[in-house]
């Protein structure tokens, strides 16, 4: 009897429906799940889908130099190009199982190396008119970006904990990371211990945003020993879920809506302002937002034995 390969359907490639964006449920991963496909037949890798993807943001970002609106539109569609890859090396690694270490540290830093080009682009762009301002507000903007980024990423992955548990979470923790860290060799681990020293500094600065929700993980760590219980788990997920939305807007689709909008009319540096507002209203409303919720969650934890 021939013996039939069953073709996983997208939602098993999905981290979970609870955090996922309207757009990314109906366009990014649709299309992403396609490409999965494609290069999964092809014995391509996740990894060497991420790389592709750095070279064709990049690209787009080289794109938003020029005044041209063609030149800026075909920018937008490799930026969209990018991102549908970016999406599929997620899928591919969890259709496939084959997630890695590295392949985090790429994913991490696929989105850098894009809005570090945007960034340069539209600032050399603007250079003639504002000289060496535009430099200096998109360098505060750039902070800000990464903060927004970071912490839409931690209460994802906070979420996913437990939604999914420790499996379909990669939610990491600093001293965790730094033991780690001591048993790698500069002489036989360079490029992942360098990434290392990064990704610390990524996971300490979004726990330093974040206290309240540290101790409430310090009391399931050592009143609970590490594992959550189930009454605590589903009443996080109800208190956390309202806030998902926020962690999607402050990704991806938000800030590129405003990116092309402000291409469109020719007007680049609206796109700072933006992220320089009502990204980060979004930011403090999420932080205080979540950091209440584990305030009262840590009272409950701590009456319960």
């Amino acid at each position: 009897m021939e013996e039939t390969t069953k073709k996983p359907d997208i939602e098993s490639t999905l981290k979970s429906l609870d955090t996922e964006e309207f757009i990314d449920i109906h366009f990014y991963r649709p299309i992403g799940y396609r490409w999965a496909l494609f290069f999964n037949k092809l014995g391509v890798s996740p990894n060497a889908i991420t790389v592709a993807s750095i070279f064709i943001g990049i690209a787009a970002g080289i794109c938003f130099y020029y005044q041209s609106l063609t030149i800026n539109i075909i920018g937008m569609l490799l930026l969209i190009w990018a991102n549908s890859y970016d999406s599929a090396d997620g899928q591919l690694a969890r259709m496939t199982g084959k997630k890695t270490p590295l392949g985090r540290i790429l994913d991490g830093t696929a989105g850098d190396c894009w809005f570090i080009a945007i960034y340069a682009a539209i600032c050399l762009r603007l250079t003639p008119e504002w000289g060496i301002w535009i430099w200096i507000f998109a360098a505060i903007t750039g902070f800000f970006h990464s903060k927004q980024a970071a912490m839409a990423d931690y209460y994802r992955n906070i979420h996913l904990l437990f939604l999914k548990g420790k499996a379909g979470s990669e939610l990491s923790h600093s001293p965790a990371l730094k033991e780690k860290y001591k048993t790698m060799s500069w002489k036989k681990d360079f490029i992942y211990k360098l990434f290392e020293t990064f990704y610390i500094n990524y996971t300490v600065g979004q726990e330093s945003l974040s206290p309240r929700f540290q101790k409430m993980m310090h009391i399931i760590r050592t009143k609970y020993h590490d594992e959550a219980p189930e009454w605590f788990r589903k009443a996080f997920r109800e208190k956390s879920l309202p806030l998902m939305k926020y962690t999607n807007m402050l990704s991806f689709n938000t800030r590129v809506i405003a990116l092309f909008v402000s291409l469109f009319i020719d007007m680049p540096w609206l796109y700072f302002v933006f992220e320089m507002t009502v990204l980060n209203i979004m930011l403090a409303y999420m932080i205080v937002k979540h950091e209440h919720i584990c305030t009262a969650f840590t009272k409950e934890l701590e009456s319960k034995s």
